[in-house]
């Protein structure tokens, strides 16, 4: 019994090494399974490939008048209509600035009139105050001329002829007094319904704008873009959200922009270029375009330059950096629309007698540009310098051309390998 279960024992221990031994050659990588170029030095043509898309040079922004209030939106050519300068492209309500300005109009007729009233009762003050002025200054003359007979009259007479003569400068100053008082009043008075009446021509003055501004003309020929109504989800609004274009009837708040009138006859492409292709574009590099909407055919054009500053997402952790790029039509066909797909092709220099690789050689680890390399039974990443990235080919610099380079990621090979020789594996996952 006891010979019987040595003997197993020694048959599970035989057939587990022989399973291990099987199995180590399908877990080891196999560099032979990776295909692999090598450096080529000669010439490459530089190509630069690119997306954008087509953007009006010069817009006009169609703005809600700032007249206090909600406006209301009465008519509004659709979008994509085609106008001419001064052409009405927007109408607002006018009903609440045309009862502002009859409410002024109203306002000034009544200060005009209060005026004319004023001016006229201020004349018969005058005159009045003239009359008694005349009175006293009579009074007084009389008096002193019976002052001047007192030594031909007795004692008690002469003391009432000054005491009379007092009396009267003492009236004719009143009246002199309230002759000026009333000649101020009837100026204050005046002054207040001036500012009245200029206050009522501003309010009449301010409505006649505002309706005028209420009607909204093109200030270029160009095509209608509305804008998003804003306010259509009560004033809440998150990125990404879809929010309907201004429609007649919508309420609007003032200083909104409803709508744009972009200039169809100078369009020009605006997309993004890789840091690697950036030495390519220059101010004037010949450029062929093709827009998707327009089928066939492909129109000519120009670079325009290239930004100074990479644009990069806060979000995107790519190492690659992009910078904005224009480019320029040499003709505008008529179906050209702002917002269209362009497929831009600019043929740069060629570079002469450099190092490049298959495109799909380069690899990013780590944020850094990598080769993979042969390497005994295997492969090691090895950093290089990028010269330039065409769509077919990346130029390096510091290479070896005796370089044996993968052109698949061995890591990803490896792995994708493993595990489905692990399957195949009696016994395996």
């Amino acid at each position: 019994m006891k010979i019987r279960t040595i003997v197993v024992l020694v048959l599970m221990l035989a057939l587990g090494g022989g399973a291990v031994v099987v199995g180590l050659p399908y877990l080891t990588p196999r560099p032979d399974e990776i295909p692999t170029t090598r450096p080529v030095r000669g010439d490459v043509a530089v190509e630069v490939h690119t997306i954008g898309d087509l953007r009006a040079l010069r817009s006009g922004a169609l703005t809600a008048p700032a007249t206090g209030g909600t406006l209301q939106l009465l008519t509004l050519q659709p979008s994509g209509s085609i106008v001419k300068k001064d052409e009405v492209v927007i109408q607002f309500d006018l009903a609440e600035q045309q009862y502002n300005l009859e409410q002024a109009k109203s306002e000034l007729h009544e200060a005009l009139q209060e005026i004319a009233k004023l001016q006229a009762d201020a004349r018969v003050q005058a005159a009045d105050d003239q009359v008694k002025l005349l009175e006293a200054r009579y009074a007084v003359r009389r008096a002193e001329l019976k002052v001047s007979g007192n030594e031909f009259v007795g004692a008690i007479e002469a003391k009432k002829n000054e005491l009379a003569l007092e009396e009267a400068n003492r009236t004719l100053a009143q009246v002199e007094d309230d002759s000026r008082t009333h000649a101020a009043s009837n100026q204050a008075s005046g002054a207040v319904l001036e500012e009245k009446r200029r206050k009522a021509q501003l309010g009449m003055d301010f409505a006649q704008k505002n309706i005028e501004s209420m009607t909204i003309r093109a200030p270029i020929d160009g095509l209608v873009v509305t804008k998003e109504n804003r306010d259509a989800s009560g004033g809440f609004f998150t990125p990404g959200m879809s929010l309907p274009d201004y429609r007649p009837g919508d309420a609007v708040q003032p200083g909104r922009i409803v709508a744009e009138i972009v200039d169809l006859a100078e369009m020009e492409i605006r997309a993004k270029v890789n840091e690697t292709d950036r030495p390519a574009l220059s101010d004037g590099s010949p450029a062929t375009v093709k827009v998707e909407a327009l089928g066939k055919g492909d129109l000519g054009g120009s670079a325009k330059g290239v930004s100074g500053l990479a644009s990069r997402d806060f979000w995107d952790i790519s190492a690659t950096r992009q910078f904005d790029a224009a480019f320029r039509l040499d003709r505008a066909p008529a179906m050209l629309r702002p917002g269209m797909t362009a497929r831009v092709l600019v043929r740069g220099d060629t570079l002469k007698n450099v190092l490049h690789l298959p495109r799909q050689a380069l690899f990013q680890k780590n944020g850094r540009p990598v080769v993979y390399v042969r390497d005994g039974d295997g492969f090691k990443p090895v950093e290089v310098k990028v010269l330039r990235i065409t769509e077919t080919r990346v130029v390096l610099e510091n290479l070896p051309s005796s370089a044996d380079v993968a052109l698949s990621d061995p890591d990803a090979v490896r792995g994708g390998a493993a595990a489905r020789r692990a399957s195949a594996i009696p016994g395996g996952a």
